[in-house]
């Protein structure tokens, strides 16, 4: 690539497509005058790239999953970024730090570490203490040496800055305000007219995110269809599960489909899910994009009773909480939201909401971080 603009490699170990987070953060380095290259990696099931105005690298590998996935991964990266021409390195969470950390201090690069989550506490590196011990060290060793960090709320910098001393930018995974965006029909989408529609949407529908007692909750629900849209290491436990109890006529299981497909549902759902168990401080301190996605499609809210969640919710009043994960608790407060007078109260204060919560107004803190580079 030769460029007279500054180059920003960006680098992350998903398959880039649904993403939304990387995605803005390489269209906000675009308006600020860099040439971004992406780089993430290609798997069997992986959309095709849409026509982004940066470029996208995606790397395959004979490993998928596991330590040799992880090895081969960041070997590749480290020699991509060691000879790649670049200006600013950029890093989405702990699994691509290494390679990144590595480079920045042989090249004299500077480096930005973006972290998405509590990476230690998700409940993947809690069932493997020996697996988790490996990242803590890693995570301990680099990141007070950091110059220039980024999460995703308050809560989790909170935790970041007394633990490393340093402190961590708040980017929250804000959506796009929607302009000019004509919502397909219930029709055109094979939607029944006559049901109200339930939706969750997310790339990460994983284990303790309350997908499978959100199934299970379908047998009690009245006169409404669930449409579950994404993916994640559930996903066939989803599928068994609707077989099982036959809720095929209740339950429509749509794998990750491209976000510009994927708002169509969420501008026709009548209720937007988010029920995560507080299982782990990863998940007790999220703030998904779904919350978002729904705020911009005018879609009221039955989420977990997580603090970031909550304060949103309550401080815009556009939804409700479960108290509890049970099937017929869930199903409860489904057909108490569907049928009250509430339901229409906070479709219309998502309006406000929205007004608020953009992504034009969020990404004027990450546009003062780029400009120091």
């Amino acid at each position: 690539m030769f460029t007279t603009k500054k180059i920003a490699i960006v680098s992350v170990i998903n398959d880039l497509v649904t993403d939304n987070r990387v995605n803005k953060t390489c269209l906000t380095l675009v308006e600020c005058g860099f040439d971004v290259v992406l780089i993430g990696r290609e798997l069997p099931a992986s959309l095709p790239v849409p026509k982004w105005p940066f470029t996208v690298i995606r790397m395959r590998l004979l490993f998928l999953q596991g330590p040799l996935f992880y090895f081969f991964f960041n070997l590749r990266l480290f020699f991509k970024l060691l000879f790649k021409k670049t200006d600013l390195l950029f890093v989405n969470d702990l699994d691509t730090l290494l390679p990144n950390y590595l480079v920045s201090k042989i090249r004299a690069i500077p480096l930005i570490y973006d972290s998405h989550e509590l990476f230690c506490e998700v409940p993947e590196l809690l069932n493997s203490p020996t697996k988790r011990k490996i990242w803590q060290r890693l995570e301990k060793r680099i990141v007070p040496k950091l110059k220039t960090c980024i999460t995703v709320n308050e809560s989790i910098a909170k935790i970041f800055e007394e633990k490393y001393k340093l402190k961590f930018n708040v980017i929250r995974n804000i959506s796009d305000a929607i302009i000019d965006f004509k919502p397909k029909t219930k029709a055109e989408l094979s939607i029944p007219a006559d049901k109200k529609i339930i939706l969750l949407q997310g790339a990460g529908i994983n284990i303790d995110r309350g997908a499978e007692e959100l199934v299970d909750a379908m047998q009690f629900v009245e006169n409404a269809m669930l449409y579950i849209i994404g993916s994640g290491d559930v996903w066939k436990i989803l599928e068994k599960k609707v077989k099982e109890q036959n809720l095929g006529d209740k339950i429509t299981l749509i794998n990750k489909i491209p976000k510009t497909e994927l708002m169509h549902y969420t501008y026709n759902a009548d209720l937007g899910m988010s029920i995560d168990k507080n299982t782990n401080l990863n998940y007790y301190y999220s703030l998904p994009n779904k919350i978002f996605d729904y705020i911009q499609a005018g879609t009221p809210i039955l989420a977990s009773k997580l603090p970031e969640i909550e304060n949103i919710i309550n401080q815009y009043k556009i939804g409700d909480f479960i108290d509890d994960h049970t099937p017929k608790n869930i199903a409860t407060k489904i057909n108490v939201m569907l049928n009250s007078q509430n339901l229409s109260t906070y479709k219309s204060n998502t309006i406000g909401a929205a007004n608020e919560l953009n992504w034009a107004k969020e990404k004027q803190k990450l546009k003062a971080i780029f400009a120091q580079f």
